[in-house]
């Protein structure tokens, strides 16, 4: 049997076993090592040492379950990342591309530097310092690009820790020097603010709490040539859920086919009047499991609903959330790292689905967070919609995670989507190659 695929046969029947034989809590310990050290596997001489091996385990299984088959769906293995490492010192937990300089080429934004493609030279926004991961928290937690004054160069936009400034440095173009900084606002909470488009007009806005006037608000982006004025529209205000500093979770999604962007968390869902500059948006309540990152919406099962995937920032879990007749289910897509406090989801394998891609946020609490010094982890989740939906994990690396978000992103503009990550283990960008 070819090597390679000797190790994926492997690679499935600990995946298989350590999700059958759970009462054995061995799950977590087996699938990591599994994904951590393919190659170790792949030693052992072809697939019938495997299953003996697994044949005690999946004695225990058969209780439970009383077929084993393999997926027929063979494991994306043309899709790989090259690694590349911008720097490993603490500077940012958020990240954000543009080109920066105006020469064609897509560059990263991550705290107070911006790093040049294609050598990755980096060079200061404004006055930066490096953190220490273990004890310390960066005033950089998420980063946005855009031309906010319409001067045709990229600016960013830099949310600091949660309920605390939100700001936007102002890209001098040829001019040398640090970027001028200019306040947006002083309380920005939720820990996953969103910049996404609330009004239509084309351009991102910006969507958080702002936990001392008690307020679920956004702010438009200016929208007029020179103009620096974000205008801040209020969606709801008071004792209503979601306006905490430390809110987990948030997205946007048509709720009700209505065309209109609806305002999403773990407790319900604010209704997008027909003039979003309205205030009071109507609260309608509805039950999104626990406390995530980032919370999208997707048709898991192909028959034109709507169902909601979300992860878990400080715990274990990845999760899916079906609405049925009962409520509200929440089935587990992965729970094998913990405080996957970022999350992306982009088609990553060109084959027209919604690919997830999340992974461990290294010493999100510093060292006090469940697993806190297990690997930090960054995985692709394939996606096939179905009655029985999957997601089928792969692991891209085991010494980076995710901070509070992930990009995205073509960035080489070679046709194939890329990862961008920043965190308390440095700045990466992975850069997806195809054979040949």
């Amino acid at each position: 049997m070819p090597g390679r695929c000797r190790k994926y046969l492997l690679f499935y029947c600990m995946l298989l076993t350590a999700n059958l034989c759970k009462p054995l809590n061995i799950s977590r310990r087996l699938l990591l090592t599994a994904t951590r050290f393919p190659a170790l596997f792949s030693t052992i001489s072809g697939a019938t040492c495997c299953l003996g091996f697994l044949s005690p385990l999946f004695s225990c299984a058969q209780s439970s379950a009383k077929a084993v088959t393999l997926p027929e769906r063979p494991i994306a293995a043309e899709v790989r990342f090259e690694k590349h490492v911008l720097t490993n010192d603490f500077i940012s937990e958020g990240v954000a591309v543009g080109d920066v300089n105006n020469d064609g080429k897509l560059d990263i934004l991550a705290g107070a530097y911006w790093f040049e493609a294609p050598k990755w030279t980096r060079h200061e926004i404004t006055a930066g310092r490096t953190y220490d991961p273990a004890t310390t928290y960066s005033n950089s937690f998420l980063n946005f690009s855009l031309d906010v004054n319409q001067d045709g160069w990229i600016d960013q936009i830099r949310i600091g820790l949660p309920g605390e400034e939100a700001v936007w440095y102002e890209n001098p173009g040829k001019k040398p020097g640090h970027w001028t900084k200019h306040p947006l606002l002083n309380n920005a909470g939720n820990e996953s603010p969103a910049f996404v488009d609330i009004d239509g007009d084309g351009r991102p806005d910006l969507l958080c709490n702002d936990p001392v006037a008690k307020e679920m608000i956004w702010l438009k982006s200016p929208s007029v040539k020179g103009d620096t004025l974000w205008q801040r529209y209020s969606i709801g205000k008071g004792d209503i859920p979601g306006v905490h500093r430390y809110t987990h979770g948030l997205g946007l999604a048509d709720m009700n086919a209505d065309g209109r962007p609806d305002v999403i968390i773990t407790r319900g869902w604010w209704e997008c009047p027909a003039d979003p500059k309205q205030a009071n948006w109507v609260f309608h309540p509805m039950d999104l499991g626990e406390d995530c990152s980032q919370i999208y919406a997707l048709d898991a099962k192909g028959n034109g609903g709507q169902d909601f995937v979300s992860a878990s920032a400080h715990n274990y879990g990845i999760w899916w959330h079906e609405k049925v007749d009962t409520g509200w289910v929440h089935h587990v897509i992965f729970k094998e790292f913990s405080q996957s406090h970022g999350m992306g989801m982009a088609d990553i394998n060109g084959d027209g689905h919604p690919d997830l891609v999340t992974g461990k946020r290294y010493f999100a609490h510093n060292e006090h967070d469940p697993g806190a010094f297990e690997p930090a982890v960054l995985y692709w989740f394939e996606f096939h919609p179905g009655s029985n939906p999957e997601w089928i994990p792969h692991l891209i690396d085991d010494n980076s995670g995710v901070g509070l978000q992930v990009v995205t992103r073509d960035l080489n503009r070679d046709g194939l989507m890329d990862i961008i990550v920043s965190n308390k283990k440095g700045v990466f960008f992975f850069e997806q190659r195809r054979p040949g």
